[in-house]
């Protein structure tokens, strides 16, 4: 490389040390302990990190700049140590996801029972309440054995019952009777008017003639008188 192409890369090598002094110049005046002692815990320790990787990688620079195989050396080693940090202040800052808040009701009944085992007191309500508890599942499965043994008896009884009134029912004479049977009723009715009708008609007719007849015979009985009258 030609030499006057290397004059702008120092020059801006030479700007970049310019800044980098003036940037560290409050750590280099007071001391690193100085700046740090007011600083958060989280600060300080990114700044203790962070001069430490500095530190390291110019020293990693260096090596090789002069041609030793820097990966071989020891600074890789811390270089490697110091990114470890790096990664827990990461993790540090990086708020933990919040777990639910749960119960195990079975391991808390074992440590209570564990914790009051031995008590005589507590063992003997614990026995009393359990076979209170036994008391009352007998009872109420014997009462529910109960209630089933008098549903299929009243169910029993009904179906009976039924039964019978559906054997009466075919047995008796029907309340209702069918259409036809009305229709058959309602000709009958019809029938036994029209009879008294014709009864009646003959009736009329029977007691016209009648009279008709004893009208004949009184003309004829007054005729007789009238010529018994004359021949006298």
């Amino acid at each position: 490389m030609d030499p006057t192409d290397l004059q702008p890369v120092l020059d801006q090598l030479d700007d970049n040390v310019d800044d980098l002094e003036e940037i560290l110049q409050p750590i280099l005046a007071g001391g690193l302990f100085k700046s740090s002692n007011k600083l958060p815990v989280m600060d300080k320790a990114k700044l203790y990190v962070m001069m430490t990787y500095a530190l390291e990688s110019l020293i990693f620079s260096y090596l090789r700049l002069r041609g030793v195989d820097a990966k071989q050396h020891q600074v890789f080693t811390e270089l490697t140590r110091v990114k470890g940090y790096f990664a827990k202040i990461k993790n540090l800052e990086t708020e933990p996801e919040e777990r639910p808040m749960t119960l195990d009701k079975g391991a808390a009944g074992r440590f209570i029972k564990h914790g009051l085992a031995g008590n005589d007191k507590y063992d003997l309500e614990r026995a009393e309440k359990q076979a209170k508890e036994r008391a009352r599942a007998q009872l109420k499965a014997a009462m529910l054995a109960r209630k089933s043994a008098e549903a299929t008896s009243s169910a029993m009884t009904s179906e009976g019952q039924t039964n019978g009134s559906e054997d009466d029912s075919d047995g008796g004479v029907e309340v209702n009777p069918s259409v036809p049977e009305k229709k058959e009723q309602k000709a009958k009715k019809e029938k036994s008017k029209e009879h008294k009708s014709k009864d009646k008609k003959e009736r009329k007719k029977g007691n016209k003639s009648a009279l008709q007849d004893e009208k004949k015979e009184r003309r004829q009985k007054k005729k007789e008188k009238r010529l018994a009258r004359q021949a006298q």
